[in-house]
């Protein structure tokens, strides 16, 4: 597997297409495989009834030094980031790996399942850390069913030290798309607004981590205000608005390099950017004369092409995934709705009818709904369908709003702003609405946009 860091598989998944079956019951043995049931994360009800799972520290063959620390200390490491990204999906209860007894290496690939069902766990995660010759690491990733005994999936990678925590993300997404059957999303990192000082004089910077808030650093220093970053669709480019110059305009920042250019030369303000879903098309908002369009132009350069042209604000455009279509929000019946068109500005039509007003809208990644922040009472993020059924609110605080979505669709990243402080914190929730955390910043921060799962 290529995690785009000298990652590579040292063998290639084996997954068991068996019915894996759980103890019946009050059963003394092993339940038929006609009455079994597959053990299986609901992703609805998992909520209320989280899954208990057994992530134990991953042992060392022999313990050896690196320059990210030791292999026992990155075994414990990689068993706590493994737990703690189950844990915050919401669906699983881990156990371990303080509180738990350790495990040796032989028990890595033969468990001592008798053990495990004492702690009450219904899965197990167990692995290993290995340093190898060349100065890089081997960790192995295996998922079990405790009450079945049967091996439901394993995998490899071989790793700079320094990528540890990479491999922990892989393995925790292993385990949450084998058992939920949903798409990862542990291996992705955001790009957000970092916000320091008092609320008349606000320091921005563009500030990117892991979803779980590691790896942090700054990609700006302050000296402009930044607003709305997102991820081009290939990770190594971010669009977002700049008042460089007090002049507001967007700017395409490359990640490898540091660097960031100015995408349209030109007096007018320019705003709101996305990128589309094959990375060709840089779609934003342009204010002239009062009146502010959506307008479309190649990320490499060009001439805009105007998409919408009604009198009043259009913004906030967000492609859908196959980038056939574009939804935004507008003010042209008066107050601020939401609307979808094709993404050559044809066939425009108003999609949201709820009390209050919309803004913000993004495209779910599989396609089937769009988030966007509800004004009236209030600021909440909801969903609703593309045809704008299907309305579900989300969030209840005071200023919830700017919803970005996870890689897999399942999980969307907002900032709530508390009531008069203004101090701003980025938060997370899954579709049930229940699944509520806060996401750790050093400072203060606002308009998160979520990344594609890393390669």
């Amino acid at each position: 597997m290529n995690m785009g860091l000298s990652m590579t598989a040292i063998w290639q998944h084996r997954v068991r297409h068996l019915a894996l079956v759980l103890l019946a019951a009050g059963g003394a043995g092993m339940a038929s495989v006609a009455s079994a049931q597959p053990i299986e994360v609901d992703v609805v009800g998992g909520i209320s009834d989280p899954m208990p799972i057994a992530v134990p520290a991953m042992p060392t063959p022999a313990n050896s030094s690196t320059p990210a620390g030791d292999t026992e200390s990155l075994g414990r490491q990689m068993a706590e980031v493994i737990a703690n990204d189950l844990k915050t999906s919401g669906l699983f209860t881990p156990r371990g790996p303080a509180g738990i007894a350790p495990v040796a290496i032989p028990q890595v690939t033969a468990p001592d399942y008798p053990y495990w069902v004492q702690t009450g766990a219904q899965a197990l995660v167990s692995g290993y850390v290995k340093a190898n010759g060349d100065g890089t690491l081997t960790i192995g990733c295996y998922l079990y069913d405790v009450s079945a005994q049967n091996e439901l999936k394993r995998d490899g990678f071989v790793v700079p030290p320094g990528a540890w925590r990479r491999a922990a993300h892989k393995c925790a997404d292993l385990v949450y798309t084998r058992l939920t059957g949903e798409g990862p999303y542990f291996d992705s990192r955001m790009v957000y607004v970092s916000e320091t000082g008092p609320k008349a004089k606000r320091i921005k910077r563009l500030a990117i981590m892991d979803q779980d808030g590691a790896n942090h650093r700054f990609l700006t220093n302050g000296q402009s205000i930044v607003l709305t970053p997102r991820f081009s669709p290939n990770r190594q480019q971010i669009v977002y608005m700049s008042y460089l110059q007090e002049r507001p305009r967007v700017f395409v920042y490359d990640l490898a390099t540091g660097k960031q250019r100015l995408l349209l030369d030109q007096p007018n303000m320019t705003f709101a950017p996305r990128v589309s879903p094959d990375g060709r098309f840089i779609v934003f908002s342009m204010a002239i004369g009062g009146n502010t369009d959506i307008y479309r132009m190649p990320v490499s350069g060009g001439a805009p092409q105007r998409l919408t042209s009604s009198p009043g604000i259009d913004t906030a455009p967000s492609y859908s995934p196959d980038g056939g279509r574009v939804v935004f929000e507008s003010d042209r019946g008066g107050s601020q709705q939401l609307y979808v068109m094709d993404a050559d500005g044809s066939s425009q039509q108003r999609i949201s009818f709820g009390s209050g007003r919309y803004a913000t809208p993004v495209w779910s990644p599989r396609g089937d709904l769009i988030a966007f922040t509800r004004i009236g009472g209030g600021f909440n993020v909801g969903v609703m369908s593309p045809g704008g059924g299907n309305e579900q609110m989300l969030t209840n605080g005071w200023q919830d709003e700017g919803p970005s979505w996870s890689p897999n669709g399942r999980v969307i990243t907002f900032f709530r702003t508390a009531q008069g402080s203004g101090k701003a914190d980025l938060w997370t929730v899954d579709l049930t609405g229940v699944n509520e955390r806060r996401v750790p910043t050093p400072l203060d921060g606002s308009d998160p946009g979520w990344g594609p799962l890393l390669p």
